[in-house]
């Protein structure tokens, strides 16, 4: 993406005293080297401080020298969670996920990163649960992709979510998926905090 898409988080990044790792992914598609010293030069220029890591998750490449250098920089300390906790987070969080994975799995490129899922009814009972789930995408165009034709590709994200989630919490489910248009919600500072982005 273009760095100054995002010129103010990289402004408060450049004056971070903490160590700064930044990764430049899919460099498989990268066609010449030079290419790829021109790319990380510029990132360099922007964050000097930074250490660059240039890899590619999907070829597994530099991602074992990233991970070491992750691992020398935590600091050492008493665990946060005990041993027999297996998350710390909420079940919604988890409902959320896999509402978002579906929709990574199912649809183009172009949409996921476009789209937010908002649980907004999470009633269990002993054997059930009932899940009512909002999908919020920015424009008009993206909620009838995410619908389909006739809500053909909506009932496939619900089919696949509710198996997933009956798997994790072992229990039936009845969800609901909704499909609301926000705009430009991920420009706009009031909205990425609702949606807990930001605090």
């Amino acid at each position: 993406e273009d760095p100054s898409k995002n010129a103010d988080f990289l402004a408060k990044v450049a004056k971070e005293k903490i160590p700064v790792l930044l990764v430049i992914n899919k460099i498989d598609f990268v066609k010449a080297q030079t290419e790829l010293e021109e790319l990380t030069q510029r990132w360099q220029q922007i964050l000097p401080q930074a250490e660059i890591f240039p890899v590619s998750a999907k070829e597994h490449f530099n991602v074992d020298n990233l991970l070491k250098r992750i691992v020398e920089l935590l600091p050492v300390s008493a665990p946060y969670f005990g041993k027999d906790a297996l998350t710390d987070k909420p079940a919604r969080f988890f409902v959320t996920e896999i509402i978002r994975e579906k929709i990574l799995t199912l649809y183009d490129k172009e949409i996921p990163y476009s789209v937010e899922v908002i649980v907004e009814k999470f009633e269990e009972k002993e054997n059930s649960i009932h899940i009512m789930a909002v999908i919020y995408v920015e424009r008009d165009s993206q909620k009838g992709i995410i619908i389909g034709h006739q809500g053909s590709k909506i009932k496939k994200v619900g089919m696949e979510a509710r198996k997933d989630i009956e798997k994790f919490f072992d229990k039936s489910v009845f969800l609901e998926l909704f499909v609301k248009v926000e705009p430009n919600w991920r420009n706009r500072e009031n909205k990425l905090r609702s949606f807990g982005y930001m605090e």
